[in-house]
């Protein structure tokens, strides 16, 4: 990342890139299986996603296994604008975008409702959400106090806001500022936790990825690597009080990153390099300007060059298009210009051998005490019982992963699974020839004496074109229950939905996507993020606005399991604030259970379709009589089982059917 740091600094000042048919075992009215002929163990073939037509608004789509319940296009003051991060509160789905966010109401998902644009430019906009706060995140140089849209130009300046906006959203059609938090290297991505033994506060956990700002702009940011105040290596804490959240401030710098060296990684693709190399020679013949950074050669964006030729013109007090006598005296200038820039931020240039200096992401799981960070090179556990004082307990590299970029825990807390952002989100990644160990996710294990095993990889098995930027993005959990299901963003890869119940074999099983926005080359589209929230899949198009699916029956997931998942209800959801899945007991929790022994052979068939005949009795009996059947269902599965396939699933099966029965569950009797 360091060279792609300078780059930025000596080349594109003020210059972002783009980025960064099995058998069915669905219900019938009797609640035995009933199979449907369109329910494919397996993945069409030829796969749907691959040639399809390009376009922004019309291009080609293929959908497996889900439904597109709505597509809304941007609000006119977002439209050509980056879309980012999703957050959820109530019927309300929050936006964020480079140039604000925007709140649509999905009371009714097939006609989402737009009830706040709030045009605000930064970057990236992050967003959280708890109670009536908006957490708003802004890192570059041009994001303004007062939300201007004019920028700011001075480099030292107090109408800059680098750090956390609080917003209070009682009215959610009239949001307030009522507070920000500045921070040394401004806040890229940011993380709400909810302490279960503290009521009146909520805790922020700020990733910031930028510069370090001058101690002339922000007392106390100090640049220097070395200096044991540094605001390298380590991440801010803020506290906010419920009750005043103008309140808010930084309580604790904690340096997760002491000890660690840097990681190995792994070179360029060949294709790649290939690339770089005709690219560099076109440059040359064209007269364009190339400069070397840590040994390696780069072509100077077209407008940088630009610029620097004006100055030029200025310095001779000149006017008009520049000579070729100013050309000359740029190239001949431009090697010191490089070795300057790079020296006056060598203080802040860690050395080489150093490990990370920055998380991109921290997902944080209070219910389990624990906190996966993605920090540039490496995968983090944390301990954060003390939420001021989270404590890195665990470390992981991998030399097929380039960026870690997001974690997610599965629901027990027993796995956890990193991203990787290789090409950082405005490169297509996804081709053919792409290995499928880079820019793919990694998963692992976690033992009970809280070390991380890996397991396997899962990457988008679909190739994508050499247009579509497309690499492993933001996805979340679906709360199927007893299994272990997410939907995942692959940017211009579209939406994956895969299975990684067993670690060490995921298994795609639903899937939409879109052709690229544009054939011809890289222009930045696709999802940021894909999250389940309250029975839908709800999807960030960066390009093309908000979208919406939902699960459709098949041979992975039976209707059971869809209707139990949607039995799982939220107040609000932030991704990386991850909140624990509770079913309450139901019949179609107790279908789902049997749909999954009867998948995994995992409890005798005549017995599945006993209870399954027990279940659809119970319904349409009295709640006495309810009772009487669901108390013979629970006594014929405890008796089965020892001798079943799936004994831990069978127990679950027999609990959901205590619950149902009204009788004390087994930890209750204890």
């Amino acid at each position: 990342m360091v060279s792609s740091q300078l780059r930025l600094l000596s080349l594109a000042a003020g210059l972002l890139s783009a980025m960064a048919c099995a058998r069915s075992t669905s219900s019938s009215s009797d609640g035995s299986p009933s199979p449907r002929g369109d329910m494919s163990a397996e993945a069409p073939k030829p796969d749907p996603r691959v040639g399809l037509r390009p376009g922004r608004m019309d291009a080609a789509e293929a959908i497996w296994n889900l439904r597109l319940v709505s597509k809304t296009p941007p609000s006119p003051q977002f439209v050509d604008q980056t879309n980012s991060d999703l957050a959820f509160s109530g019927n309300h789905v929050i936006q964020g975008s480079y140039n604000g966010w925007q709140v649509w109401d999905i009371s009714n998902p097939r006609q989402p409702s737009l009830k706040t644009a709030y045009v605000c430019p930064a970057s990236q906009s992050d967003v959280s959400v708890y109670r009536n706060l908006l957490f708003v995140s802004g890192e570059n140089l041009s994001a303004r106090l007062d939300c201007g849209t004019q920028g700011v130009e001075d480099t030292v300046s107090s109408e800059r806001l680098r750090g956390i906006r609080i917003f209070d959203i009682s009215d959610i059609t009239k949001p307030r500022n009522v507070g920000n938090v500045q921070t040394c290297r401004g806040s890229h991505t940011h993380t709400v936790l909810v302490d279960p033994k503290d009521t009146e506060n909520v805790y922020v956990y700020i990733s910031g990825s930028s510069h370090v700002r001058p101690e002339s702009e922000l007392p106390g940011c100090v640049r220097g690597p070395k200096d044991p105040n540094s605001a390298l290596f380590r991440i801010e804490v803020i506290k906010v009080p419920l009750a005043n959240p103008s309140q808010a401030a930084v309580v604790n710098s904690p340096r997760i990153f002491q000890n660690l060296v840097a990681p190995p990684r792994h070179g360029e693709a060949p294709e790649d390099i290939e690339a770089k190399k005709k690219e560099l020679a076109e440059a040359r013949a064209a007269g364009l300007y190339t400069v070397t950074i840590e040994g390696e050669e780069q072509v100077v964006p077209p407008q940088a060059s630009a610029a620097m030729l004006d100055s030029v013109v200025a310095a001779r007090a000149g006017t008009g298009a520049p000579t070729a006598a100013d050309s000359a005296t740029l190239r001949q200038a431009l090697p010191a210009m490089v070795e300057a820039m790079v020296k006056a931020h060598a203080e802040e240039m860690p050395d080489s051998t150093a490990g990370p200096t920055q998380c991109h992401d921290i997902t944080v799981y209070p219910a389990i005490g624990l906190a996966g960070g993605a920090c540039e090179g490496y995968g983090f556990l944390l301990d954060i019982k003390d939420p001021v004082r989270p404590n890195r307990i665990g470390a992981v590299s991998d030399s097929n992963f380039s960026y870690w970029h997001s974690a997610t825990f599965n629901n027990s807390g027993t796995k956890i699974l990193f991203s990787d952002e290789w090409g950082g989100g405005s490169q297509a990644k996804c081709r053919a020839t792409d290995k499928p160990e880079w820019g793919a996710d990694a998963i692992f294990t976690i033992s009970k004496d809280r070390k991380m095993d890996f397991q396997g990889y899962y990457k988008l098995p679909a190739p994508q074109t050499a247009a579509e930027n497309c690499v492993a993005h933001n996805g979340s959990l679906i709360p199927i229950p007893g299994r272990d299901i997410m939907a995942q963003a692959w940017y211009q890869g579209g939406i994956s939905v895969f299975d990684w119940t067993n670690p060490k074999k995921p298994k795609e099983i639903a899937f939409f996507d879109r052709g690229p926005v544009d054939s011809t080359r890289i222009e930045s589209g696709g999802y940021w993020s894909t999250y389940w929230y309250n029975g839908y899949i709800v999807g960030s198009e960066m390009a093309r606005g908000l979208d919406i699916f939902e699960l459709a029956p098949s041979a992975f997931i039976s209707e059971n399991e869809i209707a139990a998942a949607k039995t799982v209800k939220f107040d609000y959801l932030n991704t990386q604030g991850q909140q624990k899945f509770v079913w309450p007991a139901s019949v179609s929790l107790a279908r789902a259970y049997l749909d999954q022994l009867e998948r995994s052979n995992g409890l005798e068939a005549g017995k599945i379709a006993e209870v399954r005949a027990a279940l659809a009795t119970a319904e349409k009996g009295s709640a006495s009589e309810r009772a009487v059947v669901l108390s013979q269902v629970v006594s014929q599965l405890e008796a089965e089982t020892a001798r079943a396939g799936d004994t831990a699933k069978v127990k679950m099966l027999a609990s959901t059917v205590r619950e149902l029965a009204g009788e004390p569950s087994l930890a209750s009797r204890r």
